[in-house]
């Protein structure tokens, strides 16, 4: 393995144990197949944050801990690499903490690794869960600031939250779909990952909430828990469209929507409006083959700037009063791929 970087450092991006990586990088006994890939990732993020970095200035570390379907969150990754090394005045690095699924008790020992190892900033997307936030107050504690990403905590426990404003998303494609809707009365069905995703939820709600302003009868079912993964997904879709016939519509807050579809499909349904969310490497291919109608999105590039504006400005190395702008609601159609 390449040795441009000291055991010290490569053991800091991978969140180990110095002697860990040492035995890692010498092929000793004793070491999990999974630690040594944690070794190689490490280098590799290293070794691309190298070349890409500023050769002299301050150099800031920040963690980004998402869980999410790889789709969505190779994409993030993809948009912080890209505009982390423009960030001026200062050199950031990043540790990707990222993965499909997590139980509460794995994110709460990462965070406390990262807390453990020290951070100038976390990238956060997880469920609001109370031994979360506990565990968060106990970063705000050693001055460690959160931004969280999509989906949101209490205010009190974070620096900012970055992305749209989910109940306005939400009201958006209500609008949207009550002008679109070809069946009157059909039921629209709302699928989220889980309803521990704060965002998630404000999304739904402003959803239900832009119904029943305009006194709209428009029926709806939710279903969530299947945490954005195709065959749990699939599952929970399945069983919806068993017992409700009138299902015509769908509102796709928490993603797997090819596994949606594959639902309708083997239950030979149709679908006349399907609003989604997130221009994800599959809703691009999605929307490409006409099979969802329009998908929200917000431009991850310029999120990952937001996100080390509000840091700089945590950290007092840009203006107390820089202006960061709040994220735009985009609509990408069919025709616009």
């Amino acid at each position: 393995m390449t040795r441009r970087f000291s055991i010290k450092e490569i053991a800091f991006q991978a969140g180990l144990s110095p002697a860990t990586v040492d035995r890692a990088l010498h092929d000793r006994d004793n070491v999990r197949l999974l630690t040594r890939e944690r070794v190689a990732a490490a280098l590799e993020e290293l070794e691309q944050q190298h070349a890409t970095s500023l050769v002299q200035g301050r150099r800031f570390t920040i963690d980004i801990l998402i869980q999410s379907p790889e789709r969505f969150s190779s994409a993030v990754r993809a948009a912080f690499e890209a505009e982390l090394p423009l960030a001026r005045p200062v050199a950031f690095r990043a540790r990707f903490h990222l993965a499909e699924v997590m139980e509460e008790r794995e994110i709460i020992a990462r965070l406390t690794a990262i807390a453990r190892r020290g951070s100038h900033g976390i990238v956060l997307k997880v469920p609001a869960t109370p031994a979360i936030e506990a565990c968060l107050a106990s970063l705000a504690n050693r001055g460690i600031p959160v931004v969280t990403y999509v989906t949101d905590i209490a205010e009190p426990l974070r620096l900012a939250y970055v992305g749209m404003e989910n109940r306005r998303a939400g009201a958006t494609a209500a609008y949207l779909m009550q002008r679109m809707r070809r069946r009157p009365g059909s039921r629209v069905l709302v699928t989220l990952s889980s309803q521990m995703f704060r965002g998630e939820d404000e999304r739904r709600i402003g959803f239900l909430d832009q119904l029943a302003r305009n006194g709209d009868t428009l029926p709806t079912l939710t279903v969530s828990e299947g945490l954005g993964v195709d065959r749990t997904t699939r599952h929970l879709v399945h069983d919806a469209l068993q017992r409700y016939p009138d299902i015509g519509s769908v509102y796709s807050i928490g993603g797997g929507n090819r596994a949606i579809l594959d639902a309708f499909a083997e239950a030979g349904r149709s679908i006349d409006v399907f609003v989604a969310h997130d221009l994800d490497r599959t809703n691009r291919q999605l929307l490409a083959e006409g099979k969802l109608t329009l998908v929200l999105h917000h431009d991850f590039r310029q999120d990952a700037r937001r996100v080390s504006l509000h840091f700089l400005r945590f950290h007092r190395l840009v203006p107390p009063d820089v202006t960061i702008n709040p994220t735009d609601i985009l609509i990408a159609c069919p025709t616009d791929l």
